[in-house]
């Protein structure tokens, strides 16, 4: 007796002319293809877009260098631009005033104000930059330093299109233009080092910050108001990694064999009720009329 590998078949196949199509049928059949269509293009998507995950380490993710870049962009609208400087201090010494070099001044408000742009270097140890006019050969008579904070950034800039759920310029269009003219702006800043890692292992370093804010009055000697606007910074020891991933593609075809499986099944459970109410129906109506 030859043996018939057939017998293993367990998706028997029935005859068309023992099957009946039923408009119901074609109607569940359709949005079923349907449903899935859109259940596996919404899966691909999510497929397709990187997995972003973080954890918290203690190391230093910049070992090679003792320096942070800063960028600082700020407009004081009643403040000319003659008058403006960036001075530098920290705990290892350092301690510039008036910073000029990588320094842009833009005229605003017809000339009453300023917008500057500066990027610089600071080290790895608490200490503070500060926009002021302690630089100026000639000090104003009422240095107003009312003012709006553009973009406040440490490290490399993360590029658009990166979805991180962190505070990396939290004072972006920070505005203070409704404080007291000659008072002094204060910003406590916690920097946290950040590290970015994406899929094709490019690695960026963003430092993200938190920062606390308090306005004052500020006397320097004879009781003359020096005010200024102060960024007073600490690092944090906790660095935060975000390392990019590629989702699994058997995690995306097992969801795939789960959505055809489950909607046909559903479907074809959908359709086996309605018909057989339909058949119960129809012998119900025969039943009276005999």
């Amino acid at each position: 007796m030859q043996f018939d590998i057939r017998r293993f078949d367990i998706y028997r196949k029935v005859p068309k002319d023992l099957t009946q199509p039923t408009l119901t049928g074609a109607c569940i059949s359709i949005s079923s293809v349907l449903f899935i269509l859109y259940l596996f293009l919404s899966e691909l998507s999510l497929f397709l877009t990187h997995e972003v995950i973080s954890e918290l380490t203690v190391e230093d993710p910049v070992r090679h260098t003792e320096k942070i870049p800063v960028f600082i962009n700020i407009t004081l609208p009643q403040l000319k631009c003659e008058y403006l400087g960036i001075d530098i201090q920290d705990d290892m010494g350092r301690h510039e005033v008036g910073f000029q070099d990588d320094t842009q001044k833009i005229e605003v408000n017809e000339g009453k104000g300023c917008r500057m742009e500066s990027h610089f270097v600071i080290n790895k140890v608490p200490g503070n930059f500060h926009v002021s006019t302690h630089s100026s050969r000639t000090q104003p008579d009422n240095p107003d330093m009312t003012h709006l904070i553009h973009k406040v950034r440490f490290g490399m800039d993360l590029q658009e299109g990166k979805e991180v759920k962190g505070s990396f310029n939290p004072l972006e269009d920070v505005d203070r233009s409704a404080g007291q003219a000659l008072a002094t702006h204060d910003y406590i800043v916690k920097i946290v080092p950040s590290v970015y890692e994406d899929v094709r292992r490019n690695i960026i370093y963003p430092y993200q910050y938190t920062y606390s804010y308090r306005e004052v009055m500020q006397y320097g000697h004879g009781g003359r108001v020096v005010p200024a606007i102060w960024f007073r910074y600490e690092l944090s020891p906790i660095t935060v990694r975000y390392i990019e991933k590629n989702k699994p593609f058997y995690t995306f075809l097992t969801t795939v064999c789960a959505i055809v499986g489950g909607t046909f099944t559903v479907a074809g459970i959908l359709d086996s009720c309605i018909f057989t109410a339909a058949e119960i129906f129809k012998k119900a109506e025969l039943g009276k009329l005999s």
